[in-house]
């Protein structure tokens, strides 16, 4: 059952917007964060990080940063918190004496795939309960449209 509540028209509020915006992402951060550690053991962040390991090749610190918009510093703290987990390992990058190529260990990667099922699940009763197919694909296209926006030229 969907609930597509729309608001009256008329301008838009930029700032009840904003509001709703990070409140709701706040709020969506804390359930699957929730979820992931009380069924999979992994925090969300941890899980974002494992994410970007098994999708990029030879994954560098760097393309955590990027990837999930953080700075190298805090790259480089989760993977040593996952390092100490047993989730992953670096390796010397054969190319670059300065950078190490991270990898999923096979705790890292059964871990991935359990978190994965988990967050899935919950994404879809989240957003399936609230928005028709329709409205989650404008949602999803004015997301990107957002994003892009805002990326420096």
């Amino acid at each position: 059952m969907t609930t597509d509540n729309a608001r009256p028209p008329g301008p838009v509020d930029h700032r009840q917007l904003f509001d709703d915006l990070v409140r709701f992402e706040t709020e969506l951060w804390n359930d699957l964060d929730a979820q992931l550690r009380a069924e999979a053991d992994v925090p969300l962040g941890s899980f974002n990080v494992l994410l970007v390991i098994e999708r990029v090749p030879d994954c560098r610190v760097n393309d955590i940063a990027v990837s999930l918009a953080i700075t190298i510093g805090g790259a480089s703290q989760s993977v040593d918190r996952l390092e100490r987990r047993g989730l992953c390992t670096r390796r010397p990058h054969p190319e670059d004496r300065r950078a190490s190529i991270i990898e999923l260990t096979d705790d890292g990667r059964e871990r991935c795939t359990a978190a994965g099922r988990i967050f899935d699940r919950e994404l879809a009763a989240r957003f399936d309960s609230a928005l028709s197919e329709a409205r989650l694909r404008q949602l999803a296209d004015a997301l990107a449209t957002l994003r892009a926006a805002g990326r420096p030229q």
